[in-house]
């Protein structure tokens, strides 16, 4: 078990499914709508460490750990993306969600949409943070990430957090380009959230193989549930291109944020609240 500072206030759980054990953490009002964060690929529940609390301040919070990734178990086979948008979906049941919003960055992304087809009565809202899966299945993209996934850079790196937090040049080397536009300007506290946890993974690899396979673009007429679409303006990871693809498919709005990059969610915590709520109180 590891420790849960970085979400205050939450509390960790575990949920069986199917023979695996998943962990997230709850937290926020009891009496707020319920709302559920998916982390993207070799992220983690942590990832949410700046944007969670302040969502807990009105709503009730489901930040999950996929399996493979941070505490939760890897699963024993995955053919597809089916199996991660059903053990969210149990995740959140044992939550006590009924029915609930979803915001999913990148890799998340994409799997709440593949819930959002599978399960539309559990799914009222999803917003698409840097949401993968328009130039991720391609060939390209799978030779990077076959490529990753042999080095896994992050497991790395996961150790030396503290010593990355405390320098800019590191900071540069690790999230430049890639990862955030200004990468010397992330908070310890950032940099903490992204790579702590990734030490505790047990199988991305089969995350990415199904990432590739899955080209949503042909489904995403079926979605009828309110859907968001929001951007950094400087993602170098999954163009801004792939943000206009998926909001005309799924006839949704885009929200683009200046000055930012793939890891959005983190870098301008305060943007992406504002979109969320007013996304959550216009549907």
């Amino acid at each position: 078990m590891t420790e849960t500072i970085l979400l205050e206030g939450f509390e960790e759980r575990w949920t069986e499914s199917r023979g695996i054990r998943l962990r997230s953490f709850l937290g926020g009002r009891h009496d707020g709508e319920p709302i559920v964060l998916v982390h993207g690929l070799g992220g983690a529940a942590a990832n949410w460490a700046l944007l969670a609390p302040r969502l807990a301040e009105r709503r009730h919070v489901l930040a999950v750990d996929l399996p493979g990734h941070g505490g939760s178990d890897p699963l024993p086979a995955a053919p597809s993306l089916a199996p991660y948008a059903d053990r969210v979906a149990a995740i959140a049941a044992d939550a006590g969600f009924d029915r609930a919003d979803f915001v999913g960055h990148s890799f998340g992304g994409l799997v709440a949409l593949r819930l959002a087809l599978r399960r539309p009565e559990v799914v009222r809202s999803v917003v698409l943070a840097a949401a993968a899966g328009i130039t991720s299945s391609t060939r390209r993209a799978e030779r990077i990430l076959a490529l990753v996934g042999a080095l896994k850079p992050g497991r790395r790196i996961s150790p030396y957090w503290r010593r990355v937090a405390a320098s800019r040049a590191l900071r540069e080397l690790v999230f430049g380009h890639w990862g955030a536009a200004d990468p010397v300007v992330l908070p310890a506290r950032a940099v903490e959230a992204l790579l702590r946890d990734v030490g505790l993974h047990t199988d991305t690899d089969s995350a990415w193989r199904a990432l590739t396979r899955d080209d949503p673009r042909a489904e995403l007429e079926h979605i009828r549930c309110p859907c968001l679409v929001l951007w950094g303006a400087g993602d170098n990871q999954l163009p801004v291109a792939d943000a206009f693809e998926y909001a005309r498919r799924l006839r949704a709005p885009v929200r683009m944020i200046a000055d930012c990059g793939h890891f959005l969610i983190v870098e301008r915590p305060d943007a992406c609240l504002d979109a969320i709520e007013n996304l959550l109180a216009s549907r």
